[in-house]
């Protein structure tokens, strides 16, 4: 459900009521900033919490998987620390899902080849990733996702159906823009913070005591430390009999369209 749908027309109803409310009986001022401060608040952690499904609904793992299986997702590649984590990934027989950037798969098309070749899936993480992606407007949204979508299916030859937006941030032109394109939200219940932590110890024990059957996993292919954690997290899922399955398994999804 978005909720949105349901908080946004609660607030404003609430605020008509105390408007109408005060041609009767003075209500202080404090009172409408205060509604609409929480209102404020609820949309903040809205926005920036993925799993809340407050713009857009985001499928962040399986909750009712009772078997030991987990799907690890990578954000920001291709680049060349993706080369050192597919290899990782062959090595223990794991299957996984590459979130890319339009502007490094023109760079490194001949990562994005091998990554498909090896039975990854790989979805739509914007063209620019810019750190301003969350104030573009909805035709530019569209423009950045439908050029990045045109890159892989150079290689997919099948529709990009996957998208997770850049820094899990979603808002009302974000949700435009996927009502004409139509991709899924993908999120994440298991976010290691490797994009910003760089103490192996602190992601790794991070990740491990998050571990559940039916749980995304969210990584990035784009530093050492995070490949360092990778085969870390590979060999305890290894010796706690998880397998590592792919998003459209665990989900129960299609990753490309016809």
């Amino acid at each position: 459900m978005i909720k949105n749908k349901i908080i946004s027309p609660f607030f404003i109803s609430i605020l008509i009521l105390m408007v109408v409310l005060n041609h009767f009986s003075a209500i202080g001022i404090g009172y409408f900033i205060a509604v609409i401060l929480v209102w404020f608040l609820i949309v903040l952690w809205g926005s920036f919490v993925i799993s809340s499904n407050y713009h857009v609904k985001s499928l962040c793992g399986n909750s009712l998987e009772k078997l030991k299986i987990i799907a690890l997702t990578f954000d920001d590649g291709p680049n060349e620390n993706t080369l050192l984590v597919l290899d990782l990934l062959k090595k223990y027989d794991a299957k996984a899902t590459f979130f890319c950037i339009g502007k490094n798969i023109e760079k490194y098309s001949e990562i994005v080849q091998r990554t498909i070749a090896e039975g990854h899936i790989v979805g739509n993480h914007s063209y620019s990733h810019s750190h301003f992606f969350d104030f573009f407007r909805k035709e530019k949204l569209i423009d950045e996702l439908e050029k990045t979508d045109v890159l892989l299916e150079q290689f997919t030859a099948k529709k990009i159906s996957l998208f997770r937006p850049p820094y899990g941030v979603t808002n009302p032109s974000i949700r435009r823009a996927l009502a004409f394109t139509k991709h899924q939200v993908i999120g994440w219940n298991i976010r290691s913070l490797d994009g910003v932590v760089k103490d192996e110890k602190l992601l790794y024990d991070r990740i491990v005591k998050r571990v559940a059957p039916g749980g995304i996993v969210l990584l990035h292919d784009t530093s050492k430390h995070s490949v360092n954690v990778l085969e870390q997290l590979l060999q305890f899922l290894q010796n706690n009999n998880y397998t590592v399955v792919s998003l459209e398994q665990l989900l129960n999804i299609k990753a490309y369209a016809n």
